[in-house]
């Protein structure tokens, strides 16, 4: 629940902090990065999170990763900078990439079979639970308090939460002394983080043929064929590259990179359209966007019905496919697009968003042996992440791209530097106070919005034909070894 709430009540700030009187200042680069960072250095680490939680115990690792979490929010909160706050989010991240794969391993080890659907949808819907809060609250508190605040509100919570491990969370055995992988995560964290540079360089004018594109995107993916091919080589790899030669694990895996680079792509121009355009303050855009939360709660409580209903396969396909109708809808979004017809499109896109999380989890996590669930479960939880830093550095890459593209022709005259201020983000187009120029900005963000919405409801629909194509395949039952290993409740 802490690290989605942590992703949803940024989105609800990100506007704030490109503010150049009220935040920071950002441009949309650096928003991209702010956001981007955070989901980057969370996929990295999980690996090195699943290693640690099989050698350490998940609960010591869990403990771990919210004190590192905490004074990274600290850290966060009063950061001068663009730059020092994307530090602090990367921070966070290597926190998260510690505590996550600790909480499914713990729910995987403590559950029988016949129970593990139903706790992993309870596991899931805290996910829900997070998105629901983080709106509002950071509406509230950026109503009240500077942008800081956002990320002040998670150490009560860090507390919270550690009070609660040390009265309910059982010390569940390591699974091993594994050797902890650092060149293999220094690679995934660098390559990874090369292939996402580029994208954002590419939204802030620079051109395909750009050493400045080009050079990151394939240094990066260079690194990441090194990252593969050193795991295959290793006798303890963080991660089993072979794992994606069974079929439901990497078509779930494509379903989560995809929904998930659709999904942040969207709630990351979603939190814009409703604070520029229709001109909403902090507090009512997070009420507008609860809707999505609520949907993903639901979703993800009806999943196991619907699971016994169909199946894994068609459950996953209708979520990615409801969800894609709902970013194919926002084109069509202007400043007088009821606000009603907004909460039940996020209503929407979040239900299926909730309802694919469960079978696509249990399906991956059916072959993976239970003294490695650490590490199994830090894949699917890598790739969610890793779909989000993508989704965002793509969107955000359009979203610029477009917008300086739509407003450098119709710009009123203003002085250059104003010009320059204007192109650099909807909102420091607006600071500067001419009224013609916050009209212009308006219009060329929704023409940008449209063109962002047209890619995220592209990989919605491959994410659709990944799973009616790879989901077919039967899940692997679990061995009498495994039956016996698996506590009883």
């Amino acid at each position: 629940m802490l690290i989605w709430l942590d992703n949803s009540i940024l989105n609800v700030a990100m506007a704030t902090m490109a503010d150049p009187v009220a935040g920071l200042g950002a441009g949309s680069g650096d928003l991209a990065w702010i956001a981007g960072s955070y989901s980057l250095v969370f996929a990295g680490t999980l690996f090195a999170g699943g290693a640690l939680a099989d050698r350490f115990g998940p609960r010591t690792t869990l403990v771990a990763g919210l004190v590192v979490f905490a004074a990274a929010s600290a850290a966060g909160a009063y950061a001068a900078t663009p730059a020092h706050l994307i530090i602090a989010r990367g921070l966070m991240g290597a926190g998260s990439g510690l505590l996550m794969p600790a909480t499914l391993s713990i729910i995987v080890q403590c559950t029988a079979p016949a129970q593990r659907t139903r706790a992993i949808a309870i596991w899931g819907s805290a996910s829900g639970l997070g998105v629901a809060i983080g709106p509002a609250a950071g509406g509230a508190l950026l109503s009240h308090f500077w942008w800081g605040s956002v990320f002040l509100v998670n150490i009560p919570i860090v507390a919270g939460c550690l009070a609660g491990i040390a009265a309910a969370v059982p010390a569940v055995p390591a699974g091993g002394r594994r050797r902890l992988d650092l060149p293999g995560l220094l690679l995934s964290v660098l390559g990874f983080g090369g292939v996402v540079y580029g994208v954002i360089e590419l939204g802030r004018q620079a051109p395909w043929t750009s050493p400045r594109v080009l050079v990151p995107i394939l240094a990066g993916l260079g690194l990441v064929a090194a990252f593969l091919v050193g795991q295959l080589r290793s006798t303890a790899p963080s991660f089993d590259p072979r794992l994606f030669t069974r079929r439901r694990f990497a078509a779930g895996n494509i379903v989560l990179l995809l929904a998930f680079m659709a999904l942040s792509g969207q709630l990351f121009f979603a939190a814009f359209y409703l604070q520029g355009p229709r001109g909403l303050t902090p507090s009512a855009a997070g009420g507008v966007m609860v809707a999505a939360a609520a949907g993903i709660v639901l979703g993800s409580l009806s999943a196991p019905t619907a699971v016994r209903l169909t199946s894994a396969r068609w459950t996953t396909a209708g979520g990615v496919l409801a969800s894609g109708v709902t970013y194919a809808a926002y084109p069509w979004f202007d400043q007088r697009t009821p606000l009603a017809v907004i909460v039940v499109m996020l209503f929407v896109q979040g239900f299926g968003m909730g309802i694919l999380g469960t079978p696509v989890t249990v399906a991956m996590m059916a072959d993976v042996p239970t003294r490695l669930t650490g590490a199994g479960s830090a894949v699917g939880s890598a790739t969610r992440q890793l779909g989000s830093a993508l989704g965002v550095a793509v969107a955000g890459s359009v979203l610029a791209a477009v917008y300086r593209r739509e407003l450098a022709p119709v710009l009123p005259s203003v002085s250059e530097e104003m010009r320059e201020r204007a192109l650099t983000s909807v909102e420091a187009a607006r600071s500067v106070g001419v009224p013609a120029l916050s009209e212009a900005a308006d219009r060329a963000f929704l023409t940008a919005m449209s063109a962002a919405a047209v890619v995220t409801a592209l990989l919605a629909a491959a994410g659709f034909a990944a799973a009616v194509a790879g989901l077919s395949a039967r899940e692997r039952p679990p061995s009498r070894a495994e039956r016996r290993s698996t506590p009883a409740g």
